[in-house]
């Protein structure tokens, strides 16, 4: 099967599990999954399902990140902070939708990784941040929008929430359970926080800490 038939193939998969926003099935369309999986899984890159990417790291499921993408409510005026860059896939989609991305990894070697990538796809409008994601990036709050891609342990980071505009929307996995997790959308309306759960999700735990000091690279052309 070629590649553009299982392109169509996932689109067509994505429809049938409820994602309805074109300009999200649009961004899923036109970034190259294949290139943000190690070469020994890239004739499953297009199948809806998650892949290991090194490091104990995942490229999440295409189902996913659209689901996320969609319940973001993104357009071209936002401002979105993304806490996991992991592949930089899901930073690629969010790209194509908002106004800047500032994205936060822990992992050294992915964000290098990722960096290339976006650099080789010609996406500028990203900001990359190595560092504590759990902490988010103060400096250019408030954001818009805010999705982590990992996670934490009863509720969503603080730090996180408190970097969330009026008006903003942030997506979020959270542990309730051993065996629980779910996504959560928390939006800051009138300076106050509303919370409510999404549906059932199995992402790796938020990493907290660093392997070393917090470094900036923006891409540009």
């Amino acid at each position: 099967m070629t590649t553009d038939a299982r392109k169509l193939r996932l689109l067509m998969s994505l429809r049938r599990s409820g994602v309805t926003d074109a300009a999200v099935l649009g961004a899923i369309e036109r970034i190259p999954r294949e290139l943000f999986v190690p070469a020994s899984f890239q004739d499953r890159a297009w199948e809806d399902t998650a892949l290991p990417i090194g490091h104990g790291q995942t490229i999440s499921q295409p189902l996913v990140v659209a689901m996320m993408t969609e319940a973001l409510k993104l357009d071209d005026r936002r401002k979105v902070l993304e806490i996991g860059t992991g592949s930089g896939y899901q930073t690629a989609v969010l790209a194509q939708l908002s106004r800047r991305v500032y994205s936060i990894e822990t992992i050294k070697p992915l964000q290098d990784d990722a960096v290339r990538l976006l650099e080789k796809l010609r996406i500028h409008n990203v900001t990359m941040r190595h560092g504590d994601g759990s902490r988010g990036w103060p400096a250019q709050a408030p954001f818009d929008r805010i999705i982590v891609t990992a996670a934490s342990g009863g509720e969503a980071p603080k730090a996180l929430v408190d970097q969330l505009g009026e008006g903003g929307i942030m997506i979020c996995p959270v542990r309730r359970a051993a065996d629980q997790q779910i996504m959560v959308r928390i939006r800051r309306e009138n300076d106050e926080i509303k919370s409510e759960d999404l549906w059932p999700v199995r992402f790796v735990p938020l990493v907290t800490g660093s392997s070393g000091p917090v470094t900036d690279k923006r891409i540009e052309e």
